[in-house]
């Protein structure tokens, strides 16, 4: 009897090196490892889409089209290769135009992609219909993605009105909005929308095994496309869970390749391979290859370390290294556990097989906050960048809070990015002595307006009023729309800004990281254009910060990156009036006059990095 073949999805680089290193994998890394995977025989490689085209603009000053490029180039069409869309969302942080979708799909094809997993954050069909439909129709594969999250474990802190209608009164009888039929129905609509893969899209980790084999199960019965399982190991169950998909029938497995495998990421390929041999199950990939590619893994890890959270594991080949005879056992019993659906055995046993190779035990905080992996591992590099680590405990207590108050929306980007930064703002707010909520960021007033889609509970009006100024809900209006600019640059040459549609797409999607992005390429081009000995004469007046501050001041409410000033010296303000834009935790805040008045001086400049409390701007 032939055995059962499992295929792999590849996620070592985008999600791998999103959900451990804070997506800073530069291009020169990866291109010593595409040689090694042209023949690794994945059935899907995802390498795009997601943080990437903000991330490898923002961090690392290269194209997201040339990543693509140059990645489709290399594997000959070997493997499909894949990437991650937000939906509406597209691959930024705001709900976007068909237009701007349909041109981003349109391009990505044509420069070498094959399947877009397409997800909404708050599982707004609604928010998916229009890629789905746009995938398909320019030839692409659309695999439509379900995100998995929970019930809140315990009733809200308020007993009475709104949330006490929706709980219910008492604490151990809460009202269950995610249920496996939840999960299945929104897989269905996919499908019927026309969906060829649909995905199990568990970005936190929170899927315990026998919860993975009963929805995965109810998948298999309920859709004819191919199930796809996504998870990560972050809380503990990643691995128990993915054995019980396995033996539940999934058809595609997601992995990374062990030294970007296990913590926050998902499943390292060389212990499912271990399990799937016990199972009968063979994997789709050859893991010849796969140990080429791992070999030179470990340096594009090891040139990381600056964003590594986690102790290198132990070297290991599946095929050459022999194991030790207590983790054989290991493997048995963990086997045994998962066909009796012994779930805490299954998971004692895998904890035990992980902790032997040294890939980090379950993390209890990510556990309790039920949060994915990679806004994790990005609030802490974010944090750290910021000068503001102190803040992470209390701001991973309060992300359940600032969930539930934006109504339970599961956390995957852009949510978990909006709730994130809510969260440690909210921090900030309590350390100060200010109320909860004193500085929402433009996007978390969004998400609470209504403009990302329904949450999959109603959020309180009352509290809509306060963060909005309306209790009424106000879904996204496409016609209110506005494409950026796309500017002549005049100190270069007169030339535009976004030399072509790849770049003017850049700009529509990230409109602050691009304009940057843009302008060094054109720097660039400017002065590889100029006679070698002509030199810049620009000069920029610069403020006296040394001058005393006589005047009352406005200060910064968090550290971050200063987008845009509107206001110069002289300039009459009435109070309310938003003087600067400012970006911290990917978030973009307004800030605001708390008075009327005469500003003095302004202390920072667009792409200024300030830290938390810092002087902005003095008044007269």
């Amino acid at each position: 009897m032939e055995s059962r073949k499992l295929k792999i999805r590849d996620l070592t680089l985008r999600d791998g090196q999103q959900s451990l290193f804070a997506t800073r994998l530069s291009q020169a890394e990866i291109d010593k490892l595409l040689p090694y995977y042209e023949n690794a025989g994945f059935y899907i490689m995802e390498v795009w889409g997601g943080a990437v085209p903000d991330s490898v603009m923002r961090y690392l000053d290269e194209s997201p089209w040339n990543r693509l490029r140059t990645i489709s180039k290399a594997m000959k069409g070997k493997s499909l290769l894949s990437a991650l869309s937000r939906g509406r969302n597209l691959f930024g942080y705001v709900p976007y135009p068909d237009s701007v979708l349909e041109g981003f799909y349109k391009e990505a094809i044509a420069n070498g992609l094959n399947v877009m997993r397409i997800f909404d954050a708050l599982n707004d069909i609604d928010n998916v219909r229009e890629s789905i439909r746009l995938i398909n129709q320019l030839g692409g594969i659309a695999d439509g993605a379900v995100c998995y999250t929970v019930d809140p474990k315990t009733e809200p802190a308020q007993k009475t009105g709104f949330f006490a209608k929706l709980f219910g009164k008492k604490a151990e009888e809460p009202k269950k909005i995610f249920t496996d039929e939840y999960f299945v129905e929104k897989a269905r609509e996919m499908e019927r929308l026309g969906a060829k893969i649909i995905t199990l899209k568990d970005m936190a980790g929170l899927v315990s095994p026998l919860r993975a084999a009963s929805i995965i199960s109810k998948l298999k019965a309920a859709v004819k496309v191919p199930v796809d399982f996504h998870t990560h190991c972050t809380p503990g169950y990643g691995l128990a869970s993915s054995v019980m998909a396995i033996i539940n029938g999934v058809d595609i497995l997601d992995t990374n390749i062990w030294w970007f495998g296990g913590g926050s990421a998902a499943p390292a390929i060389e212990l499912v391979y271990l399990f799937a041999k016990k199972l009968g199950v063979e994997i789709e990939a050859d893991m010849k290859a796969v140990g080429e590619i791992r070999k030179h893994l470990r340096g594009a890890r090891e040139s990381l370390k600056d964003f590594d959270l986690a102790p290198m594991p132990r070297d290991f080949d599946p095929l050459t290294d022999k194991l030790p005879a207590e983790i054989e056992a290991q493997l048995d019993r963990a086997v045994a556990a998962a066909k009796a659906s012994d779930e805490e055995t299954l998971l004692a046993a895998c904890h035990a097989i992980e902790q032997y190779f040294g890939f980090p035990k379950p993390n209890e905080i990510v556990k309790h906050a039920e949060v994915p992996g990679g806004m994790y591992s990005n609030m802490v590099a974010q944090l750290k960048q910021l000068g503001a680590s102190d803040l992470l405990d209390d701001a991973m207590r309060l992300i359940p809070m600032v969930r539930r108050d934006a109504g339970l929306v599961p956390l995957v980007t852009p949510t978990s990015q909006i709730v994130g930064s809510q969260a440690v703002t909210v921090a900030l707010n309590r350390k100060k002595g200010n109320p909860d909520y004193t500085n929402p960021s433009n996007q978390f007033i969004s998400l609470v307006k209504g403009e990302y889609g329904k949450t999959p509970v109603p959020v309180d009006p009352a509290f809509r009023e306060q963060i909005t100024g309306s209790p009424v809900e106000k879904p996204y209006d496409v016609s209110s729309y506005k494409k950026p600019e796309n500017p002549v640059v005049a100190e270069f040459g007169g030339v535009k800004l976004a030399a072509n549609r790849e770049e003017e797409l850049l700009l529509e999607l990230l409109p602050s990281v691009a304009k940057n992005f843009l302008r060094k390429r054109r720097q660039e081009e400017y002065e590889a254009s100029k006679p070698k000995d002509e030199t810049a004469k620009a000069e920029t007046k610069a403020v006296d910060n040394n001058a005393p501050i006589t005047g009352p001041t406005l200060k910064a409410p968090m550290g971050g990156r200063i987008i845009s000033v509107s206001v110069a010296p002289g300039d009459k303000v009435a109070k309310g009036k938003t003087l600067l834009v400012y970006e911290a935790m990917k978030m973009e805040n307004d800030v605001m006059a708390d008075r009327e008045g005469t500003v003095k001086r302004v202390f920072v400049k667009p792409d200024d990095v300030v830290g938390t409390d810092a002087v902005l701007i003095e008044f007269e």
